[in-house]
């Protein structure tokens, strides 16, 4: 006899509730509204509902398909990690934001670098000029890794680094800073984006070509697995492919199937499937399409879930689990009438939430001007705990779970995200797609198309195209300045830190390194080796150029 939905809700409380509680207790032995009416840890149909179908596409929480969450008790268990992006100028600057942000209640870090950082340039390189603490903190040097995290115990907080092609090199650099501490590695919690190929599609911080990126993404996976195993080893980011102009759709879609590309990757390498895709995480963006959006977050978790069940074979039920970070969308974000950020980052933060996101930025309100103040900063973190512990949504699980609508929202979007993925299985996979230009021109499309409505005003942008106020131009506020006496100073220290390192060293791990490079060994173990050794970011990256190559994309006419 079929069980009902009741009997199987019961038996998920015995089997996977029950022990998560044992050990991690619920943040209240009970949960309210403030007219003091009782909330169950989740909701289900009543005893007509089809329970085979219900628990084919929903389940429950932190079980297969894990439309409903990843983990049994969700937030009623531990709210999401509050993880504020932030990163300028100096390591001295930013650790003084990274201590303010973690006294105004910040859960985990959120590393933002500077441009030469991201593209493997030291602040000295004639390529830096111009650009040296500017869109991020100035990391060239173990030095300056250390700087960044003083008086920060590695083993105390987690640590997520916005870092693509040289992401091995940051994260050995942070490896090495954790043993100064008296951190081992395997202590270390935290993520490294790590995400080459959205970089060809949509950001462009790219440094070597497709195959020895993918060797240097598949060598991390396989070291953490061994070393570091309480780090998520890449972030697979839809976030800067929304940024790009795609739609929800294309977001699920085209990230998913750069996941596919790593976990194949890693796979060629001989790495067994359940051995790395537990560190595996996502990033996702959240946009102003409320319903939509919290939809695309259960679309996402169900569909990934039964590609790694079904297509990889993974056995492991945290291989089948989407974990993500989610991020606020920057490109919403206007000028004029900065003050509607607010609101428009809120609406996107509960979305975030409703859709059971593991940990959340939200932006500041003047980002579409420049790097946001203290104060712009402190309302954005205020956000989040407004709606940790005072909105209540965070007292029972998937709270939209069952609405009609969002159902079928999100079985929409699972359903066009699998075309996609099969257009571009046929095509070779996503390298092949993203070589052959569909993925950027379907983005193009969409982004144009939005546009278009914007400018007919079809699609209203408030404070822009319509309510707007005054002449229609940006907001005169106090805005942060990064001084451009920074970039000087980061060369003396460069000049300094050659100066009383052992050059010779220095030349003999650059030559081991690049005949590393040449064969397949794991680099990471040299990486580690080459950082403490006072090695550089871009003495690493030059050497690897010689060997690798430069990546230079395509051009079409």
């Amino acid at each position: 006899m079929t069980k009902s939905l009741q009997e199987r809700k019961q038996e998920w409380e015995q089997a996977s509730v029950a022990p998560v509680i044992n050990r991690f207790p619920e943040r209240k032995a009970s949960f309210t509204t403030s007219s003091d009416i009782a909330l169950d840890r989740v909701y289900v149909p009543d005893g007509t509902c089809d329970a085979d179908a219900y628990m084919d596409d929903l389940g429950f929480p932190g079980e297969y398909p894990y439309t409903r969450g990843v983990q049994p008790t969700m937030y009623r268990g531990r709210l999401w990690t509050m993880r504020q992006y932030a990163g300028y100028a100096t390591a001295e600057e930013t650790n003084a934001r990274y201590r303010f942000l973690l006294d105004a209640g910040q859960t985990g870090l959120s590393v933002a670098f500077d441009l030469p950082t991201q593209i493997g340039y030291d602040s000295d390189d004639p390529m830096a000029l111009g650009e040296v603490g500017k869109v991020g903190v100035s990391i060239p040097s173990l030095r300056d890794m250390a700087r960044l995290f003083e008086g920060i115990p590695l083993d105390k907080v987690s640590t997520s680094m916005t870092i693509n092609a040289p992401a091995t090199i940051l994260l050995a650099m942070y490896i090495a800073v954790g043993k100064q501490q008296g951190v081992e590695p395997s202590k270390l919690r935290g993520t490294v984006q790590n995400d080459i190929l959205k970089e060809y599609i949509a950001r462009g911080t790219y440094i070597f070509p497709p195959k020895p990126s993918m060797r240097l993404i598949t060598d991390l996976f396989d070291y953490c697995a061994r070393e570091v195993p309480h780090w998520n080893t890449i972030s697979i980011s839809g976030y800067h492919i929304r940024e790009a102009g795609s739609t929800a759709v294309q977001e699920v879609a085209f990230t998913l199937a750069n996941g596919i590309a790593y976990v194949q990757a890693a796979i060629d390498a001989g790495q067994p499937v359940d051995d790395f895709a537990p560190q595996l995480s996502f990033f996702f963006n959240a946009h102003n399409n409320f319903l939509e959006e919290i939809a695309k977050f259960r679309a996402a978790r169900r569909l990934w879930a039964r590609i790694m069940k079904e297509r990889f074979g993974a056995q492991n039920p945290k291989s089948w689990a989407l974990k993500f970070h989610t991020q606020t969308g920057g490109s919403t974000l206007t000028a004029q009438q900065a003050e509607n950020n607010i609101v428009r980052v809120t609406l996107q933060a509960l979305a975030a939430v409703l859709g059971g996101t593991q940990s959340l930025h939200t932006n500041s309100m003047d980002e579409a001007l420049a790097l946001p103040t203290e104060a712009a900063v402190q309302v954005a973190l205020r956000t989040q705990q407004i709606i940790a512990h005072e909105s209540g949504v965070a007292d029972t699980i998937d709270p939209m779970g069952g609405s009609y609508l969002i159902e079928h929202l999100t079985g929409e979007i699972e359903a066009r995200a699998r075309d996609y993925i099969e257009r571009i299985d046929a095509m070779g996979g996503a390298l092949a797609a993203i070589e052959n230009g569909y993925v950027q021109g379907e983005i193009n499309d969409a982004a144009y198309a939005y546009q278009r409505a914007v400018e007919s005003g079809g699609q209203i942008v408030v404070g822009v195209n319509k309510f707007a106020t005054g002449d229609g131009s940006a907001d005169h506020r106090d805005i942060l300045r990064v001084d451009p006496a920074i970039e000087q100073a980061q060369r003396d220290r460069l000049a300094q830190l050659r100066a009383e390192r052992d050059n010779a060293r220095v030349a003999e791990l650059r030559t081991r390194l690049e005949a590393a490079a040449r064969g397949s060994d794991n680099l990471m173990p040299l990486f580690v080796t080459c950082v403490e050794n006072d090695v550089t970011l871009g003495e690493i990256c030059h050497t690897l150029r010689g060997v690798f190559g430069e990546y230079r994309p395509q051009v079409t006419v």
